[in-house]
This record gives structure tokens, sequence and C-alpha cells, in this order.
């Protein structure tokens, strides 16, 4: 069994930096860059959501901040007192994410109930409409001519690009016009349980085995999830990736504390919500071979995601694959709006035939993951989660069609990875038997 701890895995400098001042100055670091990008966000964004969560965010992230910098001080006169330690850092991290995230998010929902039509990006629409779909139909999606038969403006909204269990999250709003009908509070209730269960999973070391180094890296890998703005900035005014991450983190969490098949099980949840999902499904069945454990984690993983694809396979087979098929390779009525200028999209568009050579780029990358993956297969969580941040990041860089939001993905993962080195606990038997 391993003894090694989080930090021994860490580049030097990022040590240095994320360690420095018992970790209140990168926290201190964290909050004031993230209120001055909630205050840019609030004057300058030409999307009505984001400056309304920019302008109640930045007083959140400025209180953050505020408090960081009194810990600071603290720490320098009293460098023992509780209320600069690690349980004071995670207070402040819950509080933080309240006043940047949830309090915006029901602020929003509060005034969309009133009549703002101006207070949600058109994923929450879309996950809403899909809902009410479900209950009358069956499905949560509408087939090509459906689609065509609506307005040329109205087309858009008419897809739903994700896995048929995203739906389920826009059931109280087919059941209730009240704000908590809204699918972001679901989206952070979803969020919130799967996170808590994935620090309390990884907060109980065996046998009294305790490392505040293990404990700190989890309270970053945490942040990276709830108060770096492109996730509460997601969270609170659209918020689908959320719970889909958390779900995915979760998923690691039991991996690192020897469960593989229950984190079969919680990333298949996640892949009957979103495609994202899958890659991380893939790496944890490739790690649970490693552990002779591959079934197990297999039949969750794809198990899911394949009973929830096939009722609405059987109701309308023509309707799923236009919704989950032709329109996110870029062959439905319309376009995707996701057009960050990140690599994959500037080659398409600035490029002869340069959509041809972006997904070519895209097939080169994924095909070079593979081969690592077949060479050294993952045989520790925080591998896995390695490899899907940085593989997620790829791809989401060389994908045609993308979002800025997309990166909260391999952020999270990347920085929830040291906390996956868990003091203690055993991993399940090898096939090489070591």
């Amino acid at each position: 069994m391993s003894t090694a701890t989080p930090t021994d895995h860490r580049p030097g400098w990022w040590y240095r930096i994320d360690t420095s001042a018992g970790g209140l100055a990168l926290d201190l670091g964290l909050y004031a860059v993230s209120a001055a990008f909630a205050a840019i966000t609030a004057a300058t964004s030409t999307l009505l959501p984001h400056r309304a969560w920019g302008g109640i965010a930045a007083l959140g992230y400025l209180s953050a901040a505020l408090v960081a910098i009194g810990q600071l001080l603290l720490r320098r006169h009293r460098p023992g007192s509780p209320l600069v330690g690690l349980p004071a850092r995670w207070l402040v991290t819950v509080l933080a994410w309240t006043a940047v995230a949830l309090l915006p998010l029901v602020w929003q929902s509060v005034q969309r109930a009133a009549g703002r039509t101006d207070r949600a990006q058109e994923e929450v629409l879309v996950v809403e409409q899909s809902g009410q779909r479900l209950v009358e139909t069956g499905t949560p999606y509408l087939g090509p001519e459906a689609i065509a038969a609506l307005p040329p403006g109205e087309q858009l909204l008419g897809y739903t690009p994700y896995q048929p269990g995203m739906a389920l999250f826009g059931l109280p709003r087919a059941a209730t016009d009240a704000w908590w009908g809204d699918a972001r509070v679901w989206f952070a209730v979803g969020t919130a349980l799967a996170l808590f269960l994935a620090v309390r999973i990884l907060r109980r070391p065996a046998a009294g085995s305790t490392s505040v180094g293990h404990d700190a890296a989890l309270l970053r890998g945490a942040q990276a999830a709830t108060v770096l703005p492109i996730s509460a900035l997601t969270l609170a005014t659209g918020g689908d990736d959320l719970p889909v991450l958390a779900l995915c983190l979760l998923a690691l969490a039991l991996a690192a504390t020897a469960r593989p098949g229950w984190a079969g099980v919680v990333v298949g949840l996640a892949g009957a919500l979103k495609l994202f999902a899958w890659p991380v499904a893939a790496v944890l069945v490739i790690w649970g071979i490693c552990h002779r454990a591959g079934l197990r984690v297999a039949v969750g993983a794809f198990g899911l995601p394949a009973a929830a694809l096939l009722p609405t396979l059987l109701v309308d087979r023509d309707a799923l694959v236009e919704n989950v098929l032709r329109f996110p390779l870029g062959h439905g009525l319309v376009a995707s709006p996701a057009q960050s200028p990140f690599p994959g999209h500037l080659i398409a568009e600035a490029l002869p035939a340069g959509r041809a050579v972006a997904a070519a780029l895209l097939v080169a990358a994924a095909l070079a993951i593979a081969i690592r993956l077949a060479r050294r297969p993952p045989r520790t969580a925080r591998t896995a989660a390695l490899v899907c941040g940085y593989g997620l990041l790829v791809a989401i860089l060389l994908m045609p069609t993308t979002r800025f939001g997309y990166l909260l993905y391999p952020v999270a993962f990347l920085l929830w990875a040291p906390a996956l080195d868990v003091p203690g606990i055993r991993q399940p038997a090898r096939e090489d038997g070591k």
C-alpha cells in the first residue's frame, strides 16, 4: 500500500504558491481576481444574465477577499488562531459559494418568475421545455419535422442536445411557474448533494489516518467546482454542466476510496445527463480493468446511459438522432451558437477546408490519448483525473464548436486530482498482483 501524500506529486512551484501563508495567500488571490472578473462582467457583458450575476457576485467575492485579508493579518499576529485554520477556510468557501452562485441564482429565478425574460440562458429554457415534452409525449426531443415547422428564430430552442436524463431537471417547471421550479434551482441541489458526498467520502480516511495536506488539496478542488467564476457564473445563469461535473468528481472520489462499482454507477448517472461524462466513464473503466474491476465499473458507466436512451429510442428514434447526434455534429437545421474563439474554431473558420482540418486534429489528439491509455493505463484515481483533465482540455481547444464555459471540466478535474491521493486507503488488487 502506498504511503505517498497528495503533495508528493505536485510541481514545486504550485506547492509553494498553494501553501503560502497556510493557503490564505492563494485564497485572497482567488477572491480578489474573481471580484475583478465579476465587476468587469457586470459592466461589459453582452449577455444580460451574466451582467446580473456580475453585479451580485462582485460584492460576494469582494467580501470574501476582505475576510481573507483579515485572516492573513490575524495569522501574522496569532498563527495558532482557529480563525485562520483549515475549518475557517472551508467556512469562507461555503459562504462565498452562497454569495457568488446560489444568491444570484435564486435572485434571477425570482425575477424570472415575476416576468423578467432576460434572467436565464437559453439552456435553462431548453431543459425546462424538454421536461414538459417528457411528461406530454414520453420523449424530451422534438423530431426534425417538428423543429422545421417552428419559426426560424425558435428552431434553435427546439433542439435538446443533452442525454435524456437532463430532462428530469425540467420536470419541476412542468408542475409550477414558481421560482423554485426553475431548472437552475435543481441543478444547484444536485450539484450541492454530489459535492457534499464527494467531500465527505474523501475526508474520511481509513484507520484514523489523517493528512492536513490532503484536506487542503481537497478544499482547493472544491473551490474549483464552486467559487471559481467559471463554475459560479455557469451555475447561476445556465447550470446544466454543474451536476454533470459534480457527479464526475464524486465518481473519482469513489474510485479513490476503492469503490469501483459505485464509481461506475455515479459516472453512469452523469453520462445519462450529458455526453461530456462519457470520456470520464471510459477512463474509469480502464482504471477499473487495472484493478480487476472493469466489469463492475462498466455495468453502471455504460449501462445507465443506455437504459436512459432506450425509452426515447423506442418512442421516436429520428428525434433522438436529430438532437443528440446531428445537431452536435453540425448537421442540424440550425448551427450551434457555441462559437468560442479556441484554436479548433479559428481553424475551422479561417482555413480552406478548415472544419476538416480541425476534425483531423481532434481525431489525432484522440488517438494520441488512446495510445497513452493503452501503454500506460491509469492505476490510480488521481492519474485518471489528470487524464480526464488534460484530455478534455485538448478536446475543448480543438473542437470547431465549443464554449468557453466548458473549461470548467478540465480545470476542476486537474485541481481535484491531488485530493484523490487518500491516506490509508488500499486500492483493489491489480491484475499484476502488486
